[in-house]
């Protein structure tokens, strides 16, 4: 493992201190584990906006959606454990 070092804040540093102590962790271990979550956490917003993108091209591209109503009742009765049909795209205007 190679060594960084990292100039903290004094407030931020005795936050660590009293975090890390409460979690019965040396500030080091606290800093590592937060530091390895906050990454899995931006490589998954980083993946949902490259998704998000790819979806928006191919609705553009396709012209057809699903209606937004018609994706929360299908969302919130999936969520209930309910058998549910997937809901359709619909042409929401002419195709390019």
């Amino acid at each position: 493992m190679s060594a960084t070092s990292l100039k903290l804040p004094e407030g931020l540093k005795r936050r660590i201190a009293r975090l890390a102590g409460a979690a019965n962790k040396t500030a080091h271990a606290f800093m590592i584990e937060t530091l390895s979550q906050e990454a899995d956490r931006a490589e998954i917003r980083e993946r949902f906006a490259k998704d998000a993108a790819i979806s928006e091209t191919e609705t553009m591209e396709s012209g057809k959606a699903v209606p937004l109503a018609a994706a929360f009742d299908y969302l919130e009765e999936r969520a209930e454990g309910k058998a549910v049909r997937r809901p359709r795209a619909r042409t929401w205007r002419a195709s390019r």
